[in-house]
């Protein structure tokens, strides 16, 4: 890999050397590197671009990482990716893609992950987003996560789009059986011209099942942003989404809510928040020797943490 891919692999998967444990990275539309461990396999899809990641029930303590580099100017590709994460396994997994564009074609990533987590199954999942480059041509990502948990299955998800991306539709779906639990961070920064959709779907289908949803977006710019989310309540279960933005310059914000109980015994909740930075933070800190911009980019970071 040339100093570029190893930047972007940095960027999105915290990575300055191969990994230990199970990884697959990929790099211009093909593998560059694969290991596999005694737990984890994974297996190249006949059908279609994509692998399938399968861990043996009761792994614990054990990593994934399968992140995506583009630097071929022009690329576009569709990967699938499906995970099998067997009963009472404890895994991370950590994948994300990274595309610099130096050209004047557009680059196009569409990542699509699907989960099936069996009873008892526990995954982190981190999945990061970054882009860099000079060319005129736009640097365009959509993922989508769709998530099938069995009974007592737990996923946190933490998803972080912070820099360079011109254009992304981002979609999450998840389906809860009972006892099943579902937290998600979304992390969201635009700026320039470039646009963002943000798309939730959960159906909270069993008894005591859960989810938490938590989107926190900065609009610069002229900048563009939707959050969309809807949340089914199937069963006695608890449920909430919310939604924080910042909005600046000349940027816009749109945040769409839906949340429907199918029981009486369904609990749940939606809260959306769009503003500006209040100006007595800015002027708080200012006081302590920052200057404005300064001041606002403190208040952003420790916003998006």
């Amino acid at each position: 890999m040339d100093a570029i891919q190893k930047e972007l692999l940095e960027q999105v998967a915290g990575l300055h050397e191969i990994p230990t444990g199970a990884y697959n990275i990929r790099s211009n539309g093909a593998s560059a590197a694969r290991n596999c461990t005694e737990h984890i396999e994974i297996v190249t899809k006949e059908d279609k671009s994509g692998i399938d990641i399968i861990i043996k029930p009761e792994t614990k303590k054990e990593s994934v990482h399968i992140p995506v580099v583009i630097s071929e100017a022009g690329l576009e590709e569709s990967v699938y990716n499906d995970f099998y994460i067997g009963k009472g396994a404890d895994v991370t997994i950590i994948a994300g893609c990274g595309i610099h564009n130096g050209g004047d074609k557009d680059s196009k990533h569409d990542g699509i992950h699907q989960f099936f987590l069996e009873e008892g199954a526990k995954v982190r999942y981190i999945e990061k987003h970054y882009g860099k480059g000079d060319g005129n041509g736009q640097r365009i990502m959509n993922p989508e996560t769709i998530v099938h948990l069995a009974k007592d299955a737990y996923m946190e998800m933490e998803s972080v789009q912070i820099k360079g991306i011109d254009s992304t539709n981002r979609i999450t779906k998840a389906d809860l059986a009972e006892g099943a639990t579902f937290v998600v961070t979304e992390r969201l920064m635009t700026h320039g011209k470039q646009n963002a959709d943000s798309t939730f779907e959960i159906e909270l289908n069993g008894e005591g099942s859960g989810a938490h949803i938590v989107s926190r977006a900065v609009a610069r710019d002229e900048s563009t942003q939707l959050f969309i989310s809807k949340m089914s309540g199937n069963a006695a279960c608890h449920g909430h989404t919310e939604c924080d933005a910042i909005i600046m310059d000349r940027a816009a914000i749109r945040a769409v809510p839906e949340i429907s109980a199918n029981s009486t015994e369904a609990s749940l909740i939606h809260e959306a928040a769009i503003g500006k930075i209040a100006g007595e933070q800015i002027i708080k800190l200012m006081t302590l020797g920052l200057t404005e911009t300064e001041a606002e980019e403190q208040i952003i970071n420790g916003f998006l943490k």
